[in-house]
């Protein structure tokens, strides 16, 4: 048996399908929005990793504090065979749990980029000649069948990428997460915290600017990938606290009055002066929410880990029975 297998559950034209829809959605409508996944091209990602370099980009580096001092708290609730991540990416944190859970032997990651798999399965592979990878090319928001692999099975879901979704769509997310999750199976959650506001805005809005070029360039993504002529120059970068909801926004706000023209959609989208096009929300989280959207689920909060200076959480959960 190989010890890499891959298999796409997205058509092959899925991507672009869903651009298209995401775009003439997003931008027809008041106020405009485009969810964050299209930030993430070859560009995106480079921009990424060089935001989690910054210094006030704390998530990254707390969540790794949190790995490499509490993974044997992990392996006190359950000791899996199978690591199965969601949005793996390069999978750069997946070998903080390899090296602390020797217990496991196989690894599914999934994500929507091919190449990240298999790229990040060839280092895997190469630090760890004993492991399997079965590698799914998938939108886990879309429904995930996942391959069979042995329990005990630990789903994680590292990064805080959960306070890219709305309430209604955490609930179905934890939900769909219950119903794949089997007696002994556990689920690890990555989820930054809140704390105060200039902290906060300063993740997202760094002096070097390398946040506001992140933002921008889903710009040049639409511009690629539809023909567009977005200029990244007439807009601005945007981060804001809303502190009724408890998350950043991220946004793109027109310097002026400006009429893109997207050809593949046959569209014209017209921005005001100040007019502004969200393009992220990230919810921040609290102990005591976090447990009320996992119970909701059926899921029992059993640990929940913090850094030395209380940013970021992982949070333990285990299924439990959702009968009367």
């Amino acid at each position: 048996m190989s010890p890499f297998a891959l298999t796409r559950t997205l058509p092959p034209d899925a991507t672009a399908a869903a651009l298209r829809a995401d775009v003439a959605t997003g931008l027809t409508r008041t106020p405009k929005v485009l969810p964050p996944k299209w930030f993430y091209d070859a560009r995106g990602s480079e921009l990424f990793d060089a935001i989690t370099l910054l210094p006030e980009y704390y998530p990254t580096r707390a969540e790794r504090e949190i790995l490499l001092t509490r993974a044997a708290g992990i392996a006190e609730v359950v000791q899996p065979r199978t690591l199965v991540e969601l949005g793996s990416g390069s999978s750069d944190k997946t070998r903080h749990l390899l090296s602390a859970l020797p217990s496991i032997d196989h690894y599914v990651p999934v994500d929507v980029s091919e190449s990240a798999l298999a790229g990040a399965a060839r280092t895997l592979l190469a630090e760890h000649p004993g492991l399997t990878v079965h590698a799914l090319v998938a939108d886990f928001q879309y429904g995930l069948a996942l391959p069979d692999t042995p329990g005990p099975r630990l789903l994680a879901f590292l990064g805080g990428t959960i306070g890219n979704l709305q309430p209604e769509e955490r609930a179905v997310f934890f939900g769909a997460v219950r119903s794949g999750l089997a007696r002994g199976d556990a689920f690890l959650l990555g989820t930054d915290l809140v704390k105060d506001e200039r902290t906060l805005v300063a993740a997202y809005d760094d002096a070097a600017g390398v946040t506001a070029e992140f933002n921008k360039n889903v710009l040049a993504v639409i511009n690629r990938e539809l023909g567009a002529d977005f200029d990244p120059a007439d807009f601005d970068h945007v981060a804001l606290w809303d502190g009724r909801r408890e998350w950043i926004e991220m946004r793109l706000r027109a310097r002026t009055a400006v009429v893109v023209k997207i050809p593949a959609l046959d569209l014209a989208v017209h921005f005001e002066a100040g007019e502004e096009l969200r393009t992220e929300v990230s919810a921040k989280f609290r102990r005591a929410g976090v447990r009320e959207e996992l119970a909701a689920a059926g899921l029992e909060l059993s640990r929940w880990w913090t850094d030395g200076q209380s940013r970021f959480a992982l949070s333990l959960s285990v299924p439990v029975s959702l009968a009367v």
